[in-house]
């Protein structure tokens, strides 16, 4: 059997509380929370660029390890070479080869250059990483220090917020998934959380805009989902105003 209008308020009242007293939970925390999580993003940040440097270094160094091979290899022809000028037969045989040699020549003192160079790129890679890594331990720090504040503030809270969560839980059941949708939606969007509110003292206990008369009227039947006209809160009740009695 689908429930009442009036069931279906009381529902959504209800779990307006609970979402007030998680709320009010969670601003005794203040920004810690979000600093902690701003701190653990930085620091995967760091974490990712200091990896970068690790690998950029090693390619580097595989680059001058492949540079001093060829300069190996390049000393082993020009020897080969020199070996066979002393055998040549002809000055044109001696020039090609003494050619030959001096192009080895200038391919080791451009490798010479190249290692010189990522040696060169290594020192800074190095001094930014030193630099990243010194951040990246403050960083460390800072996050324990934050870590160790927030768990002292929720461990006093603790419980209540779990005993809300279950709660919380067991009773959205009890609403209609478009309805929870829909008080979902107004709560994002609302400054203080509130999507379900009373009319107080003929005004929108959300916004604090005026509530016509008939309005009011309509709400107190509770036959059908009103919301503020002007914030788009559900209204689900009009509070009573007790009359003051003055003295005569």
């Amino acid at each position: 059997m689908e429930n009442t209008i009036a069931q279906k308020l009381d529902a959504l009242l209800k779990l307006q509380e609970i979402d007030s007293s998680l709320d009010e939970i969670l601003k005794t925390r203040g920004d810690l929370p979000e600093e902690v999580r701003d701190l653990e993003d930085e620091i995967i940040g760091f974490e990712t660029r200091l990896g970068k440097f690790k690998s950029e270094i090693a390619t580097l160094n595989s680059e001058i390890d492949n540079f001093k091979n060829a300069q190996k290899e390049g000393e082993k022809l020009i020897k080969k070479y020199k070996d066979q000028q002393m055998n040549v037969r002809n000055n044109r045989e001696y020039d090609a080869i003494t050619k030959e040699i001096e192009l080895q020549e200038l391919d080791m003192q451009l490798a010479d250059k190249k290692i010189n160079e990522a040696r060169a790129r290594i020192r800074l890679i190095e001094e930014d990483a030193n630099r990243a890594e010194s951040v990246l331990n403050e960083r460390n720090e800072d996050l324990k220090a934050k870590k160790g504040e927030l768990s002292v503030i929720t461990s006093e809270s603790e419980a209540e917020e779990k005993a809300l969560i279950a709660e919380r839980e067991k009773h959205v059941k009890k609403i209609e998934e478009r309805l929870l949708k829909s008080y979902q939606k107004i709560r994002d969007n609302s400054m203080n959380g509130l999507a379900v509110v009373h009319v107080s003292r003929g005004a929108c206990g959300g916004c604090f805009s005026i509530v016509p008369p008939q309005r009011q009227a309509d709400i107190r039947e509770r036959k059908k989902l009103i919301v503020c006209e002007h914030c788009g809160r559900i209204l689900a009740d009009v509070e009573s105003v007790e009359p003051v009695h003055q003295r005569r």
